[in-house]
This record gives C-alpha cells, sequence and structure tokens, in this order.
C-alpha cells in the first residue's frame, strides 16, 4: 500500500513539473505534451512539455546506474545517445525516496519513431548510431567502472519470468528446448569472463523503440535553416561493456524468423557495416547465430508470461516466435502450440 503521499506515478509527474517550469511559474503546456508515456514494472516515464522524467526499476544498482548515466552525458558518445537533463533541486515533496527508492532522471523529449509508417522506420540510421557506438573507446574514468551491458542477463530473466507466470502453457517446453539449446556460455554470462568476443561500449537492448529525434542546435546569428533533427539512442539501463553481435540480435531474430523483410535486414546490416561496425565480420551469422536464437527465446518467453498474465491467446507475431522457437530445438509443433521430437 502507498503511503499517505501521492502515488508513484502523480508524484513522478510532479517531479516533470517542477523540472519543467520554474518556482512560481504556471503550467500552459498543451494537455497533448503532459502525460505518461510508459508505465512498466521496469521503468515509468512521463512527459512535462519539452522534458521526460523516467522512475527506472525498482532494485537498480545505484553505481551501475551512476556509471551508465555519466556515459550516457560524456561528449565522446555526444552524438550517439541522448544526453540526461540535471536533476531539479530537491523539495519538501520529492524527497529522495519521494518514488520509493527508484532513481529519477529527466531527459529532454525527443519524437520516437511512428509505429503506423514502418516504411519511414530509420534502419540505416539506427544502424549507423550502434556502429559509432561500438566503435568508441571506453571513456578515460569510466572504463574501469563500466558495468557489464545486460542483454544476456535480460534473456534469463524472461525465461525466469515465464517459469514463474505460464509454466503449464502448451508452448512452454518449447521455448524452454531452445533455451537449453543455447551454449551454457550465453545463457549462464560470467561478468569478465573469457570470451571470444571483444568487450566493447554496447546499448544492451536495441529496438526501434529505443530511438528518438532531437533537433539540431541552432547558432545564435543562424542566416540559414535549422539542419535536420538528428536521431540519438535513449534507454541507460542496459548499458554497458559486452559483445556488441547482442546489439544486432534483435533484428537478426526477427529476420530470421520470417517478420523482418530480407531487403530491410540488408539495409541495416549493410549500413552497420558500411559504418565500420565491429560487432559482424565477412559471414555476419557467425556472431549473431547465438545472440539472435537467444533474442528470440527472451521475445517468446515474454510472450507466454505477458498474454498468460493478461489471459489472452497469443497474437500472430507471438505465434511466430513460438514456431521459430520450435525450429531452433529442432521440434515440431502440433495446432495447440506444444511441440514434440
Amino acid at each position: 500500500m502507498d503511503s499517505p503521499r501521492r502515488p508513484p506515478l502523480d508524484r513522478l509527474a510532479a517531479l516533470a513539473h517542477a523540472a519543467a517550469h520554474r518556482p512560481g511559474t504556471p503550467c500552459h503546456c498543451a494537455s497533448g505534451l503532459v502525460g505518461v508515456l510508459a508505465d512498466r514494472d521496469d521503468g515509468t516515464v512521463v512527459r512535462h512539455g519539452r522534458l521526460v522524467a523516467k522512475a527506472h526499476a525498482p532494485g537498480t544498482d545505484p553505481e551501475a546506474h551512476r556509471v551508465r548515466l555519466a556515459l550516457a552525458g560524456h561528449p565522446d558518445v555526444a552524438d550517439v545517445l541522448l544526453p540526461p537533463l540535471p536533476a531539479p533541486a530537491p523539495t519538501p515533496a520529492l524527497t529522495p525516496d519521494a518514488l520509493d527508492g527508484r532513481p529519477v532522471t529527466l531527459w529532454p523529449y525527443g519524437p520516437p519513431v511512428d509505429p503506423a509508417d514502418p516504411d519511414a522506420a530509420p534502419w540505416e540510421e539506427a544502424a549507423t548510431l550502434l556502429a559509432g557506438l561500438h566503435r568508441t573507446p571506453p571513456p578515460p574514468g569510466l572504463a574501469d567502472r563500466l558495468p557489464e551491458m545486460r542483454a544476456p542477463l535480460k534473456v534469463a530473466l524472461a525465461v525466469d519470468r515465464m517459469r514463474g507466470t505460464a509454466p503449464d502453457h502448451p508452448a512452454a517446453a518449447t521455448v524452454e528446448a531452445a533455451w537449453r539449446s543455447i551454449p551454457d556460455a550465453a545463457r549462464r554470462p560470467t561478468p569478465g569472463g573469457a570470451s571470444p568476443a571483444p568487450r566493447l561500449l554496447c546499448h544492451g537492448d536495441f529496438h526501434l523503440g529505443q530511438l528518438v529525434r532531437v533537433p539540431a542546435p541552432v547558432p545564435a546569428q543562424a542566416t540559414r535553416p535549422a539542419p535536420p533533427a538528428a536521431w540519438r539512442l535513449i534507454d541507460v539501463d542496459d548499458l554497458g561493456l559486452g559483445d556488441p553481435a547482442w546489439d544486432l540480435a534483435r533484428p537478426a531474430a526477427w529476420f530470421a524468423a520470417g517478420l523482418l523483410p530480407p531487403e530491410v535486414w540488408s539495409r541495416f546490416l549493410g549500413a552497420y557495416q558500411r559504418a565500420g561496425g565491429p560487432a559482424v565480420g565477412a559471414d555476419p551469422w557467425i556472431r549473431l547465430d547465438v545472440p539472435a536464437r537467444a533474442l528470440t527465446v527472451q521475445t517468446a518467453a515474454l510472450a507466454l508470461a505477458k498474454s498468460t498474465a493478461e489471459h489472452r491467446p497469443l497474437d500472430e507475431v507471438e505465434d511466430v516466435m513460438i514456431d521459430t522457437c520450435a525450429r531452433i530445438a529442432g521440434l515440431r509443433t502440433d495446432s495447440a502450440g506444444s511441440a514434440s521430437r
């Protein structure tokens, strides 16, 4: 039960309001510029005018979080990552525990990718940003403090969530079989452990929802129109050092499942390689095979957990990921979604 103070979502909205306006200044923001953008277990985001406030997941490691924020604000990655905004001064209503101990950050608002216009999705731009991140050496002063990127851990957490929420689902055995087919080194990653892959800066949870457009700065004496807005990567919760192939794994998994058209995959991968991305070589699947299979398992496991919690059947895309898990595990599926050898 929440304390007598306002619920966490209201308190986050109050923080965003305080950050967007000077004390005592009334809010004249249009209703469409204020509201909740996301409210999930792993983070809550509200918008107020030109900024957004994010309450990060409960249990976020404070030191890892601080280092990730420092990296996001570092000039070496200014062309890749959206930098955070300074936090507002504390007020009595916004004490350090105002969000139940969850760290809160502020960011400039940028329009996201439009899901209703898939033909305009910035695949090449996203690939170029990832290549730039992967090529950037860890900045001095942060290199020794950066945590592991969390992509492999997120797969394991998704499987655990499925086991806790949907252990009796007819397709759970299929996902478990695909999970067992993935090498132990990927299923149980050891921080800093020996690996043939380089340990580079990685986003850790790349998908098109992690992109926003930010306006280019306009010089005070500008005589020409402002340059077009640029795309930047957002969400630093999984940022860190690791194998950059994991950042390409979700598009690779969707391509392998038949959900991402070959020409789109070719555009994305080609742009990454032209930008000097180090994650893959001449045969990209040598490095992408295991991460792509793992992201298929993650997507399928979350689909079973969410559909069970929401008391609904799997949708068409979720069914495709279950079928892809069956192929990964060498199983055949029947019409009920279960699988056998």
